[in-house]
């Protein structure tokens, strides 16, 4: 979630080529609202060799069910995991340093749809970044902004992920099965063995991306958002993506605050030391704060992100909900569940007038 300044929300235009990927993905945030193009083996720095050659993983704990989607450690798609990315030569005094650093290992797959876009290339997938505790906040999404009739049949998959926590690797424990009954009946969920923490949010946004790179490649548009907004997702295909028109090339947009410093308090959960931006400006690894992470490949790139045609469109703050207003957002930040299909419910019976109303 973003308090302030880490919520998410981006959306890409994609497209496969022979020889190299190319993913965009746009991120509402309070220091930019990015995307991330990745072409040929950009997103994993330690450029792979031999592509075809898997990394071996450690054998994983047996699936707690017999769920066709619960994939074991022998599937190969275990295998297909990211290249390790290491820090080298990080010395005794950088210790501390290399803490705000990000490992990214070659997280296995619990849970998983490689078959969600075999049918059809999908017009627009949703990454929604959830918790494994978070079943309302799931159940309400999918009854609300993420329910597939809100595209109109141009092509709509929602996608939950999450890694795991004390609760969900206890043996025989309840939370994950839950999880598992969960994914079985609605197919839209994808669980990777990372700790699922705030620290690790750019790692799950990178497990998104790799998954769209490696299961749903020709899908126009992808965007990635949070458990806890509000998105008016019919706002955002009919008015700003626009399906009846050729799909936007290399698009990122959001809400573009490209001129903010970093944070140098360092009691804050967005606290980046100095040395930490030095080592990402030789590397790019993986920082801690997703949005920072992701300007800076697009930086890397030399990628603008388009200004939106509103500058109050995208919201990373909770704006204060009247039909009116929300029928001219794409998202606003901070929900409960219970409020989200209270508003969603309120404004879908007002869509048609929604500045005649009172609510």
């Amino acid at each position: 979630s973003v308090q302030k300044r880490s919520q998410h929300l981006c959306f890409c235009t994609l497209r496969t080529h022979k020889t190299a990927f190319c993913v965009a993905l746009f991120l509402i945030v309070l220091v930019f609202v990015v995307g991330l193009v990745i072409q040929g083996h950009w997103l994993f720095p330690h450029k792979i060799q031999n592509p075809n050659k898997l990394r071996e993983l450690k054998e994983s704990p047996t699936p707690l069910t017999s769920n066709e989607n619960v994939i074991s450690a022998s599937d190969e798609s275990l295998q297909q995991g990211l290249e390790n990315s290491l820090l080298l030569n990080i010395s005794s005094s950088e210790e501390m340093t290399a803490a705000w650093i990000l490992r990214v290992e070659p997280y296995m797959y619990i849970l998983n749809e490689p078959n969600a876009c075999l049918q059809r290339a999908p017009f627009l997938v949703l990454l929604i970044a959830a918790e494994p505790t978070k079943t309302d906040a799931r159940d309400a999404i999918r009854k609300t902004w993420a329910d597939e009739s809100v595209a109109g049949g141009l092509g709509f998959i929602r996608l939950f992920f999450i890694g795991v926590n004390k609760d969900t690797q206890r043996n025989g424990s309840k939370l994950q099965h839950t999880i598992e009954l969960e994914s079985h009946r609605y197919h839209d969920i994808i669980q990777q063995d990372y700790r699922d923490t705030y620290n690790n949010l750019t790692l799950k946004t990178l497990m998104g991306m790799y998954w769209i790179t490696k299961y749903c490649p020709e899908a126009k548009y992808v965007m990635k958002t949070d458990s806890d907004m509000f998105v008016n997702t019919e706002y955002l295909i009919e008015k700003l993506l626009k399906p009846e028109g050729q799909p936007k090339q290399r698009y990122f947009t959001g809400h573009l605050m490209p001129d903010l410093s970093p944070n140098r308090n360092k009691e804050s959960k967005w606290y980046m030391p100095l040395e930490v931006i030095y080592v990402a400006s030789l590397t790019v690894p993986r920082l801690h704060l997703e949005d920072v992470y992701v300007g800076i490949c697009l930086a890397k790139l030399k990628i603008e992100p388009t200004p939106p045609p509103n500058e109050l469109l995208f919201n990373h703050w909770r704006v204060p909900y009247s039909s009116c207003r929300y029928s001219n957002l794409i998202t606003s930040h901070g929900f409960h569940s219970n409020e989200l299909i209270q508003y969603w419910q309120h404004l879908q019976s007002n869509k048609h007038n929604p500045c005649q109303t009172t609510g």
